[in-house]
Parts: C-alpha cells; sequence; structure tokens
C-alpha cells in the first residue's frame, strides 16, 4: 500500500513560521499533520486560533482536528513523514547560519533513533547547493545511529511563499521537487501534488534544486541593485526615477522592478548563500556581491539625501529635528520586523541627533523591542507640525488614511519622503502645494 493512502498517515511540519504554517494547514486538509514549533508562544497563540503570520485566510482551519500544535518533540514520533520549513538567515557577517537548520536535525536524528519507521524527510529552507546532501544528512546519521537511503530517505522542495502576497499562496505555486532517489522524488512529486494545484516539477538532483531556489532571489536582488544605482544617478542629476522607469517600460522587453529598501528573509539573504558556496570552491562572486553591496546601502542613502533637504529647507540645531516613519517591517502589510531595512533609515537619522518617532500598526511590537529596542509609537492622535520630515517607508494598506490625513487635513509643512514611490500623481500635487516632496 502507499504510504500516503495509510489512514495512520501522519505528516510532521518542523518549523511554524511564514513559510511552515500555510503547508501545514494546506496539508492538514488531506493528512493528519503534526505542527511543531520550538516556540511556546507561537503554539500558545494558534491552538487559540491566532495566526501570528497573517498568511492564513480561513482562521478556522487553525482549529482543524486534523491538525496539531505542538512544542513537544514525542508527538513527532507517530509521523511517518517530515518537512522542514525553519529559517536559514545570515549572521552579522553575511555568512549562513545554520543553527536552526542543525538544531532540525539534531531533532529528526532523534526521532527517528528510536522508531521502526523509514520516514521520509523533505527540507524547504532555502540553503547553498550541497547543504541537504554534505550538512543535514551527516547529522541526521550520527544522531540517530541510522543510514540515509536505507533507514530513511531525504527529499528537497525549495519553498517559495510571497510573505502578504494574497494571489499567489501555497497551492497555487508550481513546486519544485527532488529526492536521493527515485522512489524520494516520487514520495515527495505525490505528496505535494495532492494538494498543489499549480502542479509539481522533479529537478533531477536536490543540488539543482537547491541552485534554482537560491538563484530565483538572486536574480531578483540583482535587478533591482541595478535600479537602485540608476536611482542614485538620476537623483544626483536631478531627474525623477519614477518618470524615466514609466517612459522605459513602454517597450515591450523592459523589465518592471523598482528601487527601494530590499530586506526580508529572501532576497536580502539567500544571494549570501550562494556567495558563501562559491567562495568555499576558490571563486569569489563580483556582480552578486556588487548588488548587494548597492541593496545594503539604501537605507543610508534614502536617509542622508532626506536629509540634505531638512537641513536646506528648515536650518536649525540639528538636535531638534524631529522625524516620523510610517512603516518597520520588512515588507507591507507583514508584521515581520527581521530583517527589515528600514533600521538603516532609523540609524542614520539617529547618527544626526534626529528625534525619531516609528508608527506601525501591523508590526510586531514585541519582536521590534527585541531585535532593535525600538518602541513602536502606539498614539492614537499624531500631531503632525511637529515633524520635520515623514518617511512614508512600508505602504501597509492600514496607512491609506493616514496618508490622506496628512496631505489633505494636516498641519504639516515639512518634508514628505515617499520611499516606494506609492503616492498618486494627485497626491503629490496636493503634497507639492503646502510642503516638500522626495522620493528615490
Amino acid at each position: 500500500m502507499n504510504v500516503l493512502e495509510d489512514s495512520n498517515f501522519k505528516l510532521g511540519v518542523i518549523g511554524l513560521g511564514y513559510v511552515g504554517l500555510p503547508l501545514a494547514v494546506s496539508f492538514s486538509k488531506k493528512y493528519r499533520v503534526i505542527g511543531f514549533d520550538s516556540n511556546k508562544k507561537k503554539i500558545e497563540k494558534l491552538k487559540n486560533g491566532i495566526d501570528y503570520t497573517n498568511e492564513i485566510e480561513d482562521i478556522n482551519l487553525l482549529k482543524n482536528e486534523k491538525i496539531l500544535f505542538t512544542e513537544n518533540m514525542m508527538d513527532l514520533f507517530a509521523c511517518k513523514a517530515y518537512i522542514v520549513a525553519v529559517p536559514t538567515p545570515i549572521d552579522k557577517g553575511n555568512k549562513p547560519d545554520l543553527n536552526p537548520l542543525i538544531s532540525a536535525c539534531n531533532t529528526l536524528g532523534e526521532i527517528i533513533k528510536s522508531s521502526d519507521e523509514k520516514p521520509y524527510i523533505c527540507f524547504e529552507s532555502t540553503v547553498y547547493p550541497g547543504c541537504t546532501e554534505e550538512d543535514c544528512i551527516p547529522i541526521i546519521e550520527k544522531v540517530s545511529e541510522k543510514k540515509h537511503g536505507i533507514d530513511f530517505f531525504i527529499g528537497y522542495s525549495p519553498e517559495r511563499i510571497n510573505p502578504g502576497d494574497k494571489n499567489h499562496k501555497f497551492e497555487s505555486i508550481v513546486k519544485v521537487v527532488s529526492g536521493c532517489c527515485e522512489d524520494s522524488k516520487n514520495f515527495f512529486a505525490t505528496l505535494y501534488s495532492s494538494v498543489i494545484t499549480a502542479g509539481v516539477y522533479i529537478a533531477s538532483s536536490i543540488k539543482v534544486a537547491e541552485a534554482a531556489k537560491v538563484i530565483e532571489n538572486t536574480q531578483r536582488d540583482i535587478n533591482i541593485a541595478l535600479i537602485n544605482e540608476l536611482a542614485i544617478i538620476f537623483s544626483k542629476l536631478n531627474i525623477d526615477t519614477k518618470e524615466v522607469l514609466t517612459a522605459a517600460q513602454t517597450k515591450w522587453n523592459f523589465l518592471n522592478f523598482s528601487p527601494g529598501l530590499v530586506g526580508g528573509h529572501c532576497i536580502g539573504v539567500d544571494p549570501y548563500y550562494l556567495t558563501h558556496k562559491a567562495e568555499t570552491v576558490g571563486y569569489i562572486p563580483k556582480v552578486i556581491l556588487a548588488g548587494r553591496a548597492i541593496n545594503d546601502s539604501m537605507g543610508c542613502f534614502i536617509a542622508s539625501e532626506s536629509i540634505k533637504l531638512v537641513l536646506k529647507s528648515r536650518p536649525k540645531n540639528l538636535e531638534y529635528y524631529k522625524a516620523l516613519i510610517l512603516g518597520f517591517s520588512f515588507k507591507e502589510n507583514v508584521s515581520d520586523v527581521r530583517n527589515t531595512k528600514v533600521i538603516n533609515i532609523v540609524n542614520t537619522l539617529k547618527s544626526y541627533s534626529f528625534h525619531v518617532d516609528i508608527m506601525d500598526p501591523i508590526a510586531d511590537s514585541g519582536d521590534a523591542l527585541h531585535e532593535y529596542n525600538i518602541e513602536l509609537y502606539n498614539h492614537n492622535i499624531i500631531d503632525f507640525k511637529i515633524y520635520d520630515c515623514i518617511f512614508f517607508a512600508v505602504p501597509h494598506l492600514e496607512f491609506n488614511n493616514l496618508i490622506d490625513e496628512i496631505i489633505n487635513e494636516s498641519n504639516f509643512t515639512g518634508t514628505f519622503i515617499d520611499v516606494k514611490s506609492m503616492l498618486s500623481k494627485n497626491q503629490i500635487d496636493k503634497i507639492k502645494c503646502k510642503m516638500q516632496y522626495w522620493r528615490v
């Protein structure tokens, strides 16, 4: 009998972040799922039907009887297959931080050590080519004292979830899968096909699947870096970047990218995994690292250019300047503040002795305090006239009414910085009648 047809089949999902949670919920529509995360606060919220990722459209699915959320590793022993969806960040030196992945491998090793099952284990975490076979498998073998390819079988299927994107969801994105052998390839292809409506693509090897994932975001990072560099040049030439891009996009094969901050867990991180692996085989990447350097510098550039405008229009002692930043998460309509590049704007302003208030109605205030020692501004009434500049940094939908208030009703007369060029021509025309406007 196909193991997936067994009424006792249980799937373990390790890591319940913006990737693992939607995945676990989707599979629970068809199989019994054990969703594991070591963060007890996350598990408590999920058990109470609270989606901290804002990725689950039907909250009732969190209380589906086929899914169990747990921080107890022992609950995973009943599973016959596992999917690992833990984060793969970088450290302060921009090197891969595999600690979450190593921890998951140790957990899996302990689980299968005393199990009679021969489980299938699939990794979804973004890594450099070779990581699954060269780093993960040896750990599981050592801890479990079992042999890969005989006692357990490995696969890889890179995550493609785009946080905050309501059009491209887990089920509607083509899934790349691969495995250590034909049996594991077929198993994971069948498993994912049972819930993925967009189809499954079977890669020839795990390394090919790993490489395919890491270049998806590397390609996007480089394209954005080019536009960011053009924006810097055009700013110095006093040319409006958006107007240039709008004109250029009239050609059928011009790629549609916009300048701005590049943060988050994917585009701003994944290229460093590829460059790390390249360096281990004696090649120093040039284009990829140049793109990363440009994108990492954009927060400082935006803040510096804005400071020049503010100092010129409102000359006074530096310690008296005040800035309001709207949005702190790494992306619009997403609560996650980890690896947000808005912090670079904040730090640059503070280095010039600006007083900075940060407002974000959906960002996780606890994470903001823990990660950056920043308390988010949470007052209901804002006196805009006390600020010399306002940065519209992250265009959450929740800011729509506030932006209209700033433009139409407030007495703000300082400098308005439209970081992602989100304002319409009509809004910009109104702004320019009462305040200074600048966009990247």
